[in-house]
């Protein structure tokens, strides 16, 4: 169950017009502080990620399955599966003994997997996936909705990591 404040940033997000990635942004960050605080751990910084997005599309947002060919089939059917019960109103009774078990799983898992150096991996190899064309279009964006401030700061970030 994701806490009051996650839903209540994805709300706001959603009241500001942000795309349903941003919302479910804020329960991919929610799973990053449980395995970072040592609530539970996980296999991948791929499967954290993967937790955070499935919490998001039962808590309601509207957040599609992937498109055929990106993931495999088993992935969709879960993701389908998740964004049907929280666009329901029904309701049923979450299986207790299935819940401890999935917990127990995932302390059984490490916790670097949140690590900002695992997460920056992982971003790294999804942005190559992407291509060149898709990055260039992100960097445009984002210069796009920086401001003054934001750019001045990513220029000397950059400048930074460059050195």
């Amino acid at each position: 169950m994701p806490e009051k404040e996650t839903m209540d940033r994805a709300r706001e997000d959603a009241r500001e017009g942000k795309s349903a990635s941003t919302q479910a942004g804020e329960f991919v960050r929610e799973e990053m502080h449980h395995v970072r605080e040592g609530k539970h751990g996980a296999s991948s910084t791929k499967q954290a990620i993967a937790i955070g997005l499935s919490k998001a599309r039962r808590a309601g947002v509207k957040l599609q399955a992937p498109k055929e060919g990106t993931t495999t089939s088993q992935t969709r059917q879960k993701a389908s599966r998740d964004y049907q019960k929280g666009q329901s109103n029904s309701h049923r009774k979450v299986s207790r003994t299935r819940s401890r078990a999935t917990r127990a799983a995932l302390k059984r898992e490490g916790h670097s997997t949140a690590s900002s150096r695992s997460l920056a991996r992982q971003a790294k190899s999804s942005a190559r996936r992407r291509g060149a064309a898709a990055r260039s279009r992100a960097a445009m964006k984002a210069v796009r909705t920086k401001g003054r401030q934001g750019i001045r700061r990513a220029s000397r970030k950059a400048a930074y990591a460059r050195s």
